[in-house]
């Protein structure tokens, strides 16, 4: 059977996969390998979970053709965030700035704030954007962030403007 012949019901729960996996990837990173996500990793991780919440919900609703199409605008809208957010970061990474712009360390965090106060920051994200900590094939966590959303964004178009299957 050819991918184009495929209901949308299955392609979309593939997606959901996807970023669950890559998810999971990127938690393993930060609680074994003990690499801090910085902000910019923190909303590229949100655009990743929305996306794949957005595939799972169309997944789980299997949606007529147009639905589908819908699901594809948004699944597109959210890959093109996230994707703008990797792009700014990579090219952080190519022209490191001269001083960190995405807000101090952890450390400094954990003996400046209170418990009550941290917490909110945890989730926000520490450490220096521009900082290459992981790299694979020589592309950095950003590269390879911006290549995912950019195949997120192929699919949501090609799902967008492919004819047929539910």
């Amino acid at each position: 059977m050819m991918i184009s012949r495929l209901p949308t019901r299955p392609l979309l729960f593939a997606l959901f996969a996807m970023c669950v996996g890559l998810l999971g990837f990127g938690l393993y990173l930060q609680h074994v390998e003990g690499m801090e996500p910085c902000p910019m990793c923190i909303m590229q991780r949100y655009a990743l979970a929305a996306v794949g919440i957005v595939a799972l919900i169309g997944g789980l609703h299997a949606p007529t053709a147009y639905g589908a199409r819908i699901y594809a605008a948004v699944i597109g809208l959210l890959a093109l965030t996230g994707g703008g957010v990797a792009v700014r970061q990579s090219w952080l990474q190519l022209n490191p700035p001269d001083i960190a712009e995405c807000g101090p360390g952890l450390e400094y965090l954990m003996e400046s704030f209170p418990l009550t106060q941290l917490l909110p920051m945890l989730f926000r994200g520490a450490g220096d954007c521009s900082a290459i900590d992981w790299t694979f094939l020589g592309l950095s966590i950003a590269n390879w962030s911006l290549i995912n959303f950019g195949l997120i964004l192929v699919f949501a178009g090609w799902l967008l403007l492919r004819r047929g299957s539910r």
